[in-house]
């Protein structure tokens, strides 16, 4: 069996999971997520705890066994602790500002780039350390804003001035040799 795939989804205190045919729904104080699932895992509920079973050895559905595991693991623990993705910000006189919800970039275009958060997001924005956190309960969705964000403006080779992921290593270029 799948060694992620066998291990059973803890259910946190205050979550309620309901299994069925068509999908799994989970719901906490954070908010409430549902997804359907393929039919060629089994998923059930037993105590306090979600089991996800496959009945065949083939490639396709071992693959698909892990990765349902961890999509339910992922979907309890966003509704219960949520998830968070930190941006810094690198270059002279580039910045960010919230505007209400809505995230307001300021590096190196001719006009500021607005981003509004989907539903279930929430921006944070320190000025001092130039770091943008994108935080919600749904960890796709959280990941895929902040690929968006980090889009904008990229991290460039040569000075490094863009928008990176926290702990991120851009892999710099020498440039130009000058003249001898």
């Amino acid at each position: 069996m799948s060694r992620i795939g066998r291990l059973p989804v803890e259910i946190a205190t205050g979550v309620q999971v309901d299994v069925s045919r068509s999908g799994v729904r989970v719901k906490g104080p954070r908010g409430e997520l549902s997804r359907t699932f393929s039919p060629q895992v089994s998923i059930r509920k037993e105590d306090n705890r979600v089991i996800v079973t496959r009945d065949s050895g083939a490639p396709a559905r071992r693959a698909l066994h892990g990765t349902t595991r961890a999509v339910i693991a992922n979907m309890v623990r966003g509704v219960s602790q949520g998830f968070e993705v930190v941006l810094g910000i690198e270059g002279v006189g580039y910045r960010a500002e919230l505007e209400g919800k809505s995230l307001t970039l300021h590096v190196g275009y001719s006009h500021p780039v607005k981003i509004d958060p989907p539903a279930g997001l929430a921006f944070e924005v320190d000025q001092k350390t130039r770091q943008i956190k994108v935080l919600g309960y749904d960890k796709e969705l959280v990941g895929q804003i902040a690929a968006n964000i980090r889009q904008v403006r990229p991290p460039e080779p040569y000075k490094g001035k863009g928008i990176r992921y926290l702990g991120e290593k851009v892999r710099r270029k020498a440039g130009k040799a000058g003249k001898v």
